[in-house]
């Protein structure tokens, strides 16, 4: 068996889930650039809403696809399942590369569908194969994994800003392609999956989930997370332009929102190993909660990135910390793969329906009202689940310290 505090195999596999997670969610997670270039220039016959259903797609298939990469992880074949998605997702990017300008179907194919999917089959496993090697430091681990996915979102989206103006669409998204197809080679290589699960070995009673009251409560929270955190992420640099704010700042918000994420992640999950996860979980969701209600006072520069570097530091925070606090529910090793993979499908759900909803409520007319209100709304609800699932863990465990 792995060893369960690190080593060589666990530092290994941190360093080769950083890789994929870089080139794959951090691309993802770059979609506010996409948002505001299809808005504005590539597909700006169509609205916010329908565009940011591409977005949502390949933000909700990498979560819906948990069940079924979860069984493949618990029966042993994590490589192949990360090995088979980064195909697909490598492909799929190529693909976008060769979409034209204003055809939606085939951005949406590629990036929306073929990139998803793709994501879907290595997202699962890529993050929960950190667990096997990680049990006092596991939350400093993923935290240091998931960064992987915060300095993608930094350097994707200044690399295709920088690169379209020069050499056009297809060619900035050939030359990100590349870099993604060399990351997730290397990433494959180095992480180090579990062995198969002996078949003498208990089978896990999924059912038993579904009567855990606690993993019902991060269920709740989870989906009503998802459904509102991303506004930020998705449409902050829109937002920026709209409101006439320095051209130059507002192209690197993302990049701002997801740099300062990084120390969120790190910093988080090194503070949830000494402090208790769930004892970190609410401050990290109180700050995403007040920071997405002062997205309405945006009026200058300045403003505008120290907004994004508090949600970047809370947000991020928030989601390494929680995936450590879904794994800690397992009761054993082999019920890991199975309870993120039906979470993640159930936070598919609050992804799906982000981007769509939310640029619905903005319309063509811009209502930012709207989509803040409905976005800060739900993340006081989800504040208030956090507190209760806090309150179980700890009369569970009888301890204040988790």
């Amino acid at each position: 068996m792995p060893r369960a505090d690190g080593g060589l195999h666990g530092w290994m596999t941190v360093a080769g889930s950083w890789l994929i997670l870089f080139s794959t969610l951090g691309y993802i997670y770059s979609f506010g650039v996409y948002e505001d270039y299809y808005t504005r220039i590539f597909l700006r016959r169509q609205s916010p809403s329908k565009v940011a259903w591409m977005g949502s797609f390949q933000l909700a298939l990498p979560f819906a696809l948990g069940p079924l990469a979860g069984k493949l992880f618990d029966a042993g074949h994590a490589r192949l399942a990360i090995a088979s998605g980064s195909l697909l997702y490598v492909f799929s990017l190529f693909m976008l590369s060769l979409a034209q300008e204003g055809k939606y179907y085939q951005v949406f194919l590629s990036q929306g569908l073929g990139m998803g999917l793709g994501t879907g089959l290595l997202f699962t496993p890529s993050t929960a194969v950190v667990s096997v090697h990680f049990k006092r430091r596991r939350s400093l681990a993923y935290g240091i994994a998931l960064t992987g996915m915060s300095l993608g979102a930094v350097a994707f989206p200044i690399k295709f800003s920088q690169l379209i103006p020069k050499i056009g669409f297809g060619n900035a998204v050939r030359i990100t392609g590349y870099i993604a197809l060399g990351c997730l080679v290397v990433g494959v290589i180095l992480v180090q999956p579990p062995p198969r699960i002996s078949r003498r070995e208990q089978p896990v009673d999924v059912a038993s989930f579904f009567h855990d009251y606690v993993y019902l409560w991060f269920l709740f929270m989870a989906v009503i997370t998802l459904l509102s955190i991303y506004f930020p992420s998705v449409y902050l640099q829109l937002y920026a332009v709209d409101h006439d704010i320095d051209s130059t700042i507002a192209f690197y918000s993302l990049a701002i929102l997801n740099g300062a994420s990084i120390v969120g992640r790190v910093g988080g999950c090194w503070l949830a190993d000494r402090y208790g996860i769930w004892n970190m979980t609410i401050p990290t969701i109180v700050g995403s909660t007040v920071t997405i209600w002062a997205i309405l006072g945006i009026h200058s520069s300045a403003s505008l990135v120290v907004i994004s570097c508090l949600y970047g530091i809370f947000s991020g925070a928030w989601l390494a910390i929680a995936i450590s606090g879904l794994v800690s529910l397992a009761r054993t090793q082999n019920e890991v793969g199975a309870r993120v993979g039906i979470a993640n499908a159930f936070m598919s759900l609050g992804c799906l329906a982000s981007g769509p909803v939310q640029g619905a409520l903005l319309s063509t007319k811009f209502k930012w009202v709207r989509p803040v209100t409905f976005t800060g709304t739900l993340m006081i609800s989800s504040t208030v689940a956090c507190f209760i699932i806090r309150m179980l863990v700890s009369k569970r465990k009888d301890s204040q310290w988790i």
